[in-house]
């Protein structure tokens, strides 16, 4: 959501810190085969404490897999 790849805050297991309220963030996570290609599904959404609903998804396109 910024304008470099991977910059801070990071979400991953080895990341230490606390996510501010309101602070977009995406969830990307992704299966990479070698010589075949991947896929990646993002989700955007945005931080917010348990006491207002907890974490704001914005991302409204579906999961479903679609054969082509």
């Amino acid at each position: 959501m910024g304008l470099e790849i991977d910059e801070d805050p990071q979400l991953s297991p080895s990341a230490m810190g606390k996510l501010d309220a309101c602070v977009p963030v995406t969830v990307e996570p992704g299966v990479h085969l070698p010589g075949r290609g991947g896929v990646r599904i993002d989700d955007t959404l945005v931080v917010r404490q348990e006491a207002d609903g907890g974490p704001e998804l914005l991302t409204i396109t579906t999961k479903e897999l679609l054969a082509l």
